[in-house]
């Protein structure tokens, strides 16, 4: 059964993209902790980060990382917290969350909600942002 990562790929469900490849694409986390909160993930589904091939792995963090920078342009924030847990959703994924303060990537907050058009035109921002 596809992950709803693979449906958000496949356009089965609508994301809020902010960044894509070929092999890898990033979106808005839809229940973030931290305005600005993303995820990415590889298009191929794999379950488990650690059972990706060498190479797609270190292609996934050197993208995470261009992501990263874009979010970091338009969120102030202290930086990218990194989180990968796995348990949520069967599909590789790794979590970019703004941060401030160490408690700030708490998982355990409360989930935030922000109205559609705000989350269209943040993505668009980060979409738009230019790092060096």
């Amino acid at each position: 059964m596809a992950s709803i990562f693979t449906k958000i790929v496949s356009g089965e469900i609508p994301s809020y993209k902010i960044a894509e490849t070929d092999k890898f694409l990033a979106f808005l986390d839809v229940f973030p902790i931290a305005k600005g909160h993303g995820l990415v993930i590889p298009k191929k589904e794999v379950d488990y980060i650690f059972d990706m091939e060498n190479e797609e792995y270190k292609e996934l963090w050197s993208f995470a990382k261009m992501v990263g920078k874009k979010i970091e342009k338009i969120i102030p924030c202290e930086r990218i917290g990194i989180a990968v847990i796995g348990l949520e959703v069967a599909h590789a994924h790794i979590h970019l969350v703004p941060i401030n303060d160490i408690g700030d990537i708490n998982f355990s907050k409360p989930k935030l909600k922000f109205p559609d058009e705000e989350m269209a035109e943040l993505a668009k921002s980060i979409q738009e942002a230019t790092i060096e």
